[in-house]
């Protein structure tokens, strides 16, 4: 006689099966956080880094020296009665067609140099500070048209 099988699961067989259960939500959590993980690797190395590529400042292209245009010199009061005769020149650049009035650098010279002492202005560093002041100024009050001053001649009395 043919003895019947059941299929009734063995104790062992119940808890093989629970925790397989647990090991393929185990598995499928590891997974998920780690193409979480790569996502944002990814997305940083490809999206981030070629942004920041992007916003990285460019340097400007130096402007071409173009015709120097030279204004008569201008005498300038000093303090304890002294003065400054002063002649500058202006380095345009390139794209200016015309030649620049120079009523706007003589007053930009006029308003750092007047009331200077004379020692201050004898000393080699203090001179040249005060002519990086003055340049900056003037390219300023003509930007894109002056680029740098020359003094044609400085005497002082």
């Amino acid at each position: 006689m043919a003895e019947a099988r059941t299929a009734t699961p063995a104790k062992g067989d119940a808890t093989d099966e629970a925790g397989g259960k647990k090991g393929k939500k185990k598995l499928l959590i590891m997974i998920v956080v780690a193409v979480l993980v790569l996502g944002g690797a990814g997305y940083y190395f490809f999206v981030m880094k070629s942004s920041k590529a992007d916003a990285a400042p460019k340097e400007e292209p130096k402007p071409v020296a173009g015709a120097v245009v030279s204004i008569d010199p201008i005498s300038i009061n000093l303090a304890e009665g002294h003065y400054l005769k002063l002649g500058l020149a202006l380095q345009q650049t390139a794209a200016v067609t015309e030649n620049v009035d120079g009523s706007k650098a003589l007053d930009t010279a006029i308003e750092l140099y007047s009331g200077m002492s004379m020692t201050d202005l004898a000393d080699p560093t203090k001179r040249d500070a005060v002519k990086k002041e003055l340049t900056e100024k003037i390219e300023k009050k003509y930007e894109d048209e002056v680029m740098d001053v020359y003094f044609t001649q400085y005497v002082m009395q």
